[in-house]
This record gives C-alpha cells, sequence and structure tokens, in this order.
C-alpha cells in the first residue's frame, strides 16, 4: 500500500476520532453500512479505498473529500513534526486584547475544518509562523508567550524543553 495510504488512514482515523466515534461507534452509527473491521483496514492503510466509497465516507462523516486526501507531500519521518495544540478553553479565559488575533485565526482554522470541539485545536509550523508575523514576534518568542498564557503547553517549545 505504501505512505499514501497511511497518510490517508491517519486522515480518516483524524476525522473519525475528532467526531469521538470509535470504530464500533461508526458501524452503529452507520447501521451497519460500514463494517469496524473495513473502517479500521482503510485507516490503517492495509486495505485500498476506492474513490467512490471515499466519496461516501466523507459524507457520512460530513466533510468534503478533499479534507480525507493527505497534503500533496507525505512526511517522511526522519523530521518529526512538533504537534502544535492550542488549547481553546483556556483561550477563551483570557483577555481579547492580548488573544484577540489568535482567538481570530483559531476561529478561521476552526471553521475551515469544521472542527468545532471546542476543547483544542491542532495548528502546523507554518500557521506559528503566520501568527508569529501578526504579533511582530519570532515562532519562539510566541511559542513562549504561549505557553506563559497557558495555550501551549511547556513541551511545545522546540525540542520539549520546559523551561
Amino acid at each position: 500500500m505504501g505512505d499514501y495510504a497511511k497518510a490517508l488512514g491517519g486522515k480518516l482515523r483524524a476525522i473519525r476520532q475528532q467526531q469521538g466515534l470509535s470504530l464500533h461507534g461508526v458501524e452503529q452509527k452507520s447501521g451497519g453500512r460500514w463494517k469496524a473491521v473495513v473502517v479500521g483496514s482503510y485507516e490503517r492503510g492495509d486495505r485500498a479505498v476506492t474513490v467512490q466509497k471515499l466519496a461516501e465516507l466523507a459524507d457520512f462523516y460530513g466533510v468534503p473529500v478533499a479534507e480525507l486526501l493527505p497534503e500533496g507531500r507525505i512526511p517522511s519521518g526522519s523530521e518529526p513534526a512538533t504537534k502544535i495544540v492550542i488549547n481553546l478553553e483556556r483561550l477563551q479565559q483570557l483577555p481579547a486584547d492580548k488573544v484577540g488575533p489568535l482567538a481570530r485565526y483559531a476561529a478561521a482554522i476552526q471553521s475551515q475544518r469544521g472542527d468545532y470541539n471546542g476543547k483544542v485545536l491542532s495548528i502546523r509550523a507554518e500557521d506559528l509562523r503566520s501568527l508569529a508575523i501578526i504579533y511582530d514576534m519570532s515562532p519562539g518568542e510566541l511559542t513562549d508567550q504561549l505557553i506563559e498564557w497557558g495555550v501551549l503547553p511547556p513541551e511545545a517549545r522546540p525540542g520539549g524543553q520546559v523551561g
């Protein structure tokens, strides 16, 4: 199957988990239309999913098909991406004059993704760089600021330095 099937499976798993569904939950919610074992094999990349089935799964999850497709470049695994997870609950507790740009950016990403779980939001390093420009800081300075505000965990520092 290869890297693309695994990346596609990862996207399928992420969407399912975002919706709070287990594999068994997908089978139940779909009335047996989607068997847990089949969805699991798609998610692991063990089984090829046809375009038709992918479109039907996207419809079942209520997301555009494009949301299920991996990004153009498959990460090589040699360079682990630092996962940046914003604590949205903490963000809402902070003064708007401090976090307004971040809150608006997070809201835009949520809207774009259709991700409204309201607790956390994963962003990419590119998003952090864009936010750093908005805040007129370096990405490292912004990371430190977000950790200080409690919006990011201390391990979000490059290299996981707590500090």
